[in-house]
């Protein structure tokens, strides 16, 4: 049964720093694309980060550039999203994704019809 956990949100204050899993069981990372998206209460899901299969090759939503890492532990089968420098408007619910399609896909915020498993989501609220 394929199936996407997150975890490691929570409450932090601006400036803070949050690092988010991603455990995959079911497949194997290495051989998807896997995504960060959230969303926050009345606003659309973006898209904020992806890494790909092969390379090695990251994608990051422009408000999050600079500030947010992904990275990929294959032997541990899970995906991280390091979030440093965070900001109120960085609150919402994290969700990851896994997809196969070529990382091309993948590479722009608007891209969640091409993934094709979805974890629960973390929330994450950037509060002082």
């Amino acid at each position: 049964q394929v199936q996407l956990v997150e975890s490691g949100g929570g409450l932090v204050q601006p400036g803070g720093s949050l690092r988010l899993s991603c455990a995959a069981s079911g497949f194997t990372v290495g051989y998807y694309a896997i995504g960060w998206f959230r969303q926050a209460p009345g606003k659309e899901r973006e898209g904020v980060s992806c890494i790909s299969t092969s390379d090695g090759s990251t994608y990051y939503a422009d408000s999050v550039k600079g500030r947010f890492t992904i990275s990929r532990d294959n032997a541990k089968n899970t995906v991280y999203l390091q979030m440093n420098s965070l900001k109120p408007e960085d609150t919402a619910v994290y969700y990851c994704a896994a997809g196969r399609r070529p990382f091309r896909y993948y590479s722009d915020s608007d891209s969640a019809q091409y993934y094709g498993y979805w974890g629960q989501g973390t929330q994450v609220t950037v509060s002082s």
